[in-house]
């Protein structure tokens, strides 16, 4: 029997056993630089990772700022990490929150082999999913596009969760967001999430998901904010 045919019966031998199909794409092990590990998701051309961040060293091993205190917090022009409302049990469920000066630092946040998503990545997914070109730019836009992106249910959404199947499978969670010049809010409220493109020397843009609608918000927040960040293959 010829070598080709050989391997044309085990593949359909493993296809039986398994259930899964011989064209299928094998999942990606993704790993940071502390060993969490994370699931991840095909959207287009595109792999996302499909939950927040959680990672507390640079990929050289460098430690980033742990900072817990409002009066520290505003204080930084440098990279640094929170849980919401200071909370390692919020942490292990949403992620951590990072200030933009962390998703900038050239030693590099996002483990090995991905990166944090600039402006054009993000509305590439956003496109992807139907976006208009007509609307990119814009601050609400889409219908239904944060909703192919919302963890599809409540219970870590805030009801109603307007519009949401996740049938991106993207899995956004809303991890809330810490203030640039005071405290924590919008936990089970919004998503938000880092993108790496700077609209000036003191903001950055970002994207919102909210729990009243199915929109993506676009908005060039403080880059002593902090956010969610999601991360995505080079």
């Amino acid at each position: 029997m010829k070598t080709s045919s050989i391997l044309i019966i085990y593949i359909l031998i493993v296809f039986v056993l398994t259930g899964c199909s011989p064209t299928e794409v094998e999942p990606i092990v993704l790993k940071d630089i502390d060993g969490n590990t994370y699931k991840t998701v095909k959207i287009g051309n595109q792999f996302w990772m499909a939950e927040n961040l959680r990672v507390t060293h640079y990929r050289d091993g460098t430690p980033i700022n742990h900072v817990t205190a409002d009066s520290n917090w505003i204080a930084l022009s440098a990279g640094a990490y929170c849980a919401y409302n200071n909370s390692e049990h919020n942490a292990e469920t949403y992620g951590y929150l990072y200030n933009w000066y962390a998703v900038d630092d050239s030693r590099n946040i996002a483990p090995e082999g991905w990166h944090v998503p600039t402006e054009e990545e993000w509305m590439q997914l956003e496109t992807h999913l139907g976006m208009p070109e007509s609307e990119l730019d814009d601050k609400y836009r889409g219908i239904d596009e944060g909703g192919k992106m919302k963890e599809a249910d409540t219970t870590h959404w805030h009801s109603p969760n307007t519009g949401a199947t996740n049938e991106s499978g993207f899995s956004a969670l809303p991890g809330g967001y810490r203030h640039g010049y005071f405290t924590f809010s919008a936990l089970g409220y919004c998503a938000s999430f880092w993108s790496s493109s700077a609209s000036n020397n003191y903001h950055a843009w970002s994207r919102h998901l909210i729990y009243y609608d199915s929109y993506i918000t676009r908005i060039d927040y403080d880059k002593k904010y902090g956010h969610s960040v999601r991360c995505i293959q080079d």
